[in-house]
């Protein structure tokens, strides 16, 4: 086991096998249950909750391979520690299109990013039902665990059993078919309330697009609702809070709807970046007083929007204010690939692709000036900091990494970048293990102080090991990135997207 950050690797062998990556884009169909007792090193004392991690669990349905991973069905991953014991429990998520496919053994809906229907474009001429997937985030807020995926509701979960309640309306903020974002941020201390709220989006797109944000105290209940439209269409997948705004970054993409409308193509098969176009940056006002029930939900808040040669941004890190100034670090890719119909992303070239960089974002709110600064060029993704800093100036990020410092590769590593001194850690898996995103936790029971140190806590990543061919939940202390526990599972978890830690332990018997 490796236990030490390591220095920087400089060799231009690749340090890693396409082989070896693919076998984490495998099918786990069975569901499981059971304590985690092969572990190197030790589970820390303090270290106490539940760690919720969501992805598309099926990369198949009955022997038929989707296209795109991003079709993958919801697969819920829970490990629990307690008194230095870990369990791990995971389950579906029983959406209504999980269910309709699992019990006819074959494809029965579109994906979005490239699973058409067999039976070519007349199979799936004019047919816009979208199935609800659930497979991109998992909280737990407001006594709810729930499911999400941004172009649909909420599935609502039990935070034990992981069963499945049903779909959830938030008390009847959603309507049938209504979206609810996949990336909400929380914000430790809001000034409106002097507590931790939960903040989230939606967006109707076409023509115009209308973003509304919700704001939700820590029971659950909606406190604030407010909405801002801007032209043209929005492929927005992430966004960025302080204190008084959320930011959001407008790509410059463009969607042409009749090859998808004919059953040529998928949506994300019809979305071609524009790289001459520049990126707007959409910085909204939060709303400062009156509750929901008070305020009109299409009223537009005043919203500034500014423009930037930024490329393309999934992922935010943070964001926080300065005088005038909002400052924005985003992961930003230099180009979008376009997803080509028929091709086959166990296949992907990485050597071709841009890489994921880290800018910072410079924003006078008064003057409109924009200033650009590279904070790290290696690949990367998936960010984490600690959550009392949301929205506020800090010192510390970590992030998935390539094991090089150059070029495009999988994320093998955690990466720790220190904004104040420039030092940076790495931990790697490489050769043959591949990182998930790291979820920070602080050793302080109380996630919305910074008590002792910033990076005072620990890091807990998912990481395929292929040469074993199962998945480990590593413990890294964020401190030094030292690996104190490795927590081996009986098997492999594929590849996921985001999760969440709460200090609750739930599933244990």
């Amino acid at each position: 086991m490796q236990t030490q950050a390591q220095p920087i690797a400089t060799s231009a062998q690749p340090s890693y096998t396409r082989e070896d990556w693919q076998k984490g884009y495998r099918s786990l169909s069975q569901e499981l249950d059971y304590w985690i007792d092969d572990i190197e090193g030790e589970i820390p004392a303090g270290l106490q909750g539940t760690l919720f991690r969501n992805g598309p669990g099926l990369l198949d349905i009955n022997g038929q391979s989707l296209q795109h991973p991003f079709d993958g069905d919801g697969m819920i991953c829970a490990i629990a520690f307690q008194n230095g014991r870990a369990h791990f429990r995971n389950r579906f998520v029983q959406t209504e299109g999980y269910l309709a496919e699992q019990a006819a053994g074959k494809i029965l809906y579109r994906g979005v990013f490239g699973t058409d229907k067999p039976g070519g474009w007349f199979a799936n001429l004019l047919d816009f039902k979208l199935k609800n997937i659930a497979n991109t985030n998992v909280i737990y807020w407001g006594g709810k665990l729930l499911a999400l995926w941004e172009a649909a509701e909420p599935h609502r979960l039990d935070p034990d059993t992981l069963d499945t309640i049903g779909l959830d309306y938030l008390d009847g903020l959603l309507q049938p078919g209504s979206a609810f974002g996949a990336h909400p941020w929380v914000d430790p201390d809001c000034d409106q309330d002097d507590a931790p709220c939960l903040v989230n989006f939606s967006i109707k797109t076409g023509l115009s697009s209308t973003i509304n944000l919700y704001e939700f105290n820590p029971s659950g209940r909606l406190v604030r609702q407010y909405a801002h439209t801007v032209p043209g269409f929005a492929f927005i997948h992430d966004f960025a809070i302080t204190r008084h705004h959320c930011i959001f970054f407008q790509n410059p993409v463009q969607f042409n709807p009749l090859p998808y409308f004919a059953g040529l193509r998928t949506a994300g098969e019809c979305i071609r970046f524009l790289p001459e176009q520049p990126t707007k940056i959409i910085v909204i006002p939060r709303q400062q007083a009156g509750s929901a029930a008070s305020q009109n939900a299409g009223e537009a808040a005043i919203a500034k929007v500014f423009e930037t040669m930024a490329g393309f941004v999934f992922h935010h890190i943070n964001a926080f204010e300065e005088g005038d100034d909002v400052v924005i670090d985003s992961i930003c890719y230099q180009s979008l690939p376009a997803v080509e119909p028929d091709a086959d992303f166990r296949q992907t070239n990485f050597e071709a692709l841009d890489p994921g960089q880290v800018w910072r974002f410079r924003v006078n709110l008064q003057t409109g000036e924009i200033s650009k600064q590279l904070l790290e060029s290696r690949c990367c993704e998936f960010p984490a900091i600690h959550p009392a800093k949301v929205g506020r100036p800090y010192r510390y990020f970590y992030i998935g990494a390539a094991d090089a410092p150059a070029g495009n590769a999988p994320l093998q590593a955690i990466l720790k970048v220190d904004l104040e001194t420039g030092q940076r850690l790495i931990w790697s898996a490489a050769p043959r293990g591949f990182m998930s995103e790291p979820i920070f936790v602080p050793r302080s029971p109380d996630s919305t102080q910074v008590i002792g140190a910033e990076d005072d806590g620990w890091l807990l990543a998912l990481v395929f090991d292929a040469a074993h061919d199962r998945s480990d939940l590593v413990i890294l202390d964020a401190r030094d990135l030292t690996c104190v526990a490795r927590l081996h599972l009986k098997h492999h978890v594929p590849y996921g997207l985001h999760g969440s830690f709460t200090p609750e332990v739930f599933g244990v018997k």
